[in-house]
């Protein structure tokens, strides 16, 4: 089940910026425990699916997982060894745009000790440093 839109109203989109600070996104809004972004960058669809196997298989019926990114953002490649030019290339995957500061992925209904050590290892799929964060410490 990896996430991408529904439907999108311009199939290829532009690269766009991925500098500044995220202003939306960046409170904890649902469990006690969550994962922040702290560089910006692009998270694959594949690498938030990767990260929800590995929490789901952690959690196993206890506790309660909210993913907070969500890849609305089209990127295209064209094929190896192919000339310049003749248009844009074919969608390739989708992305979800992180700015730094924005929560990732939150956790509740589980001890912190246990929250830690599930967001360490989803940490090692994720592309760009993180930090473990709390509903008092923030």
């Amino acid at each position: 089940m990896v996430l991408m839109p529904k439907r999108v109203k311009y199939r290829k989109s532009q690269r766009g910026i991925r500098r500044g600070v995220a202003t939306t996104g960046c409170d904890l809004a649902f469990g006690e425990f969550g994962l922040k972004a702290l560089e910006n960058g692009w998270l694959k669809n594949t690498q938030i699916e990767a990260v929800r196997v590995i929490l789901a298989r952690q959690l196993h019926r206890g506790g309660k997982l909210w993913i907070r990114a969500f890849p609305d953002k089209s990127v295209t490649k064209k094929p190896a060894e192919v000339r310049m030019g003749k248009g844009k290339g074919e969608l390739d995957y989708w992305v979800a745009v992180i700015k730094r500061g924005r929560i990732l992925f939150e956790l509740g209904g589980v001890p912190e000790e246990f929250a830690r050590r599930c967001f360490r290892l989803a940490v090692y799929k994720l592309p760009f440093k993180t930090k473990f964060i709390t509903r008092t410490h923030r």
